[in-house]
């Protein structure tokens, strides 16, 4: 008999028992690359995780015996709610074993949850940031190994729960592959590129060291609040998950891959680029320790894969020469530092001009992650 249990999110031992189950049914798969225990334990602390600042979250598992065979986490975005003016409740941190009957009990668990909330639809998986938490159930590319933890891996499986239980898509995000070799611009686009820096219509600024990043970190969130406004994810972030935001980029940014596009001293693009270190995360299994931090910085050294994600120019400034601008930074940039393999990492299908650009240009859809919705 399958029981669904809320778990007392100041209890140790509890939050233990949610967060394990991933780490269980994944332990012996290639694919997977394991998050920290430390971030999946911050998304469940209300005292320390900016998103509850605005909004509200509950953590359900699935039981059956003494064994834990399911969890799902339900989520009131009252910011995005608010800004969109929806009733959504939108879930994350789903895993299950393929049974429907534990999937279908975590669901209707949820659903009532968000039926007293006064919630009309669920929408998912959608994390607690718009930026670091991956989105959606992979549904094509499982052959493929994950990037890092900037998006979700998942069984076959998990698709099929979903389906069955009634579940219908929302919107996909695909994630691109590109062979340095065969990425070649069209000189044409180089030289509008240049052209627009001549006529100074645009300036790129380059990062000597991670100092100097940071310095320039609230300024890069807040630029996010301007170009992604038009996407199916956005809402605004505030000030405290600008700066959570960028202080977890910092653990893993390589300020050699970070470029800022300005327009009159104001920050209008940027490109956000970040060394795979996948195979140090999998080696050290989601813990911290000092001989991991080393380990991950040897790999930013050796790693021939980069991951873009965070790519775009204002809206108002497209046509300008900043899309070109941005297309010769991404060549450029893997070129430099000998990168073999690029990603260009969770792209909503939404984002019809920047998918349509990349494909042009030589890159390849490889992975598809999904957005499931119902009615509740």
């Amino acid at each position: 008999m399958v029981k669904t249990e809320m778990i007392d999110t100041t209890s140790k031992s509890q939050v233990d028992r949610f967060v394990q189950l991933h780490y269980k049914l994944y332990k012996k798969c290639p694919q997977w690359v394991p998050p920290f225990y430390t971030d999946i334990r911050l998304m469940l602390n209300k005292q320390k995780h900016p998103f509850y600042e605005h909004s509200d979250a509950d953590f359900f598992i699935a039981t059956r015996g003494d064994e834990v065979v399911g969890r799902i986490a339900a989520m009131e975005n009252r910011a995005f709610n608010k800004y969109h003016g929806t009733k959504k409740m939108q879930f994350y941190l789903f895993d299950c074993i393929d049974d429907q009957d534990v999937a279908n009990a975590l669901f209707e668990r949820v659903f009532d949850w968000s039926t007293k909330r006064g919630l009309t639809e669920a929408v998912g998986p959608k994390g607690f940031s718009p930026i670091s938490n991956g989105y959606g159930i992979q549904v094509e590319g499982f052959e493929f190994r994950q990037m890092m933890t900037m998006m979700n891996y998942n069984y076959p499986y998990y698709a099929n729960l979903f389906e069955n239980a009634g579940f219908q898509k929302e919107v996909d995000f695909v994630s691109c592959y590109i062979h340095r070799p065969e990425f070649l611009l069209p000189e044409k686009v180089h030289l509008i590129a240049q052209k627009a820096q001549e006529r100074g219509t645009f300036f790129v600024k380059n990062f000597k060291n991670k100092k100097e990043l940071i310095s320039w970190g609230i300024r890069i969130g807040q630029t996010y609040n301007r170009i992604f406004i038009n996407n199916w994810e956005y809402y605004p972030l505030s000030e405290a998950e600008i700066k959570f935001e960028i202080d977890n980029i910092m653990v893993i940014a390589d300020p050699r891959l970070i470029k800022i596009i300005l327009h009159k001293d104001e920050i209008v693009g940027f490109l956000l680029g970040f060394p795979d270190i996948s195979k140090a995360l999998q080696r050290n299994g989601g813990r911290i320790t000092p001989w991991g931090i080393v380990d991950m910085m040897l790999e930013v050294k050796r790693t021939k894969w980069f991951s873009l994600n965070g790519v775009g120019v204002i809206s108002e400034l497209q046509g300008r020469g900043g899309n070109a601008l941005m297309y010769s930074l991404m060549e450029k940039t893997a070129t430099e530092y000998g990168f073999e393999h690029i990603e260009q990492t969770q792209m909503a299908e939404t984002a019809v001009q920047v998918r349509k650009d990349m494909i042009n240009l030589g890159a390849k859809p490889y992975k598809n992650h999904r957005i499931f919705h119902k009615s509740i």
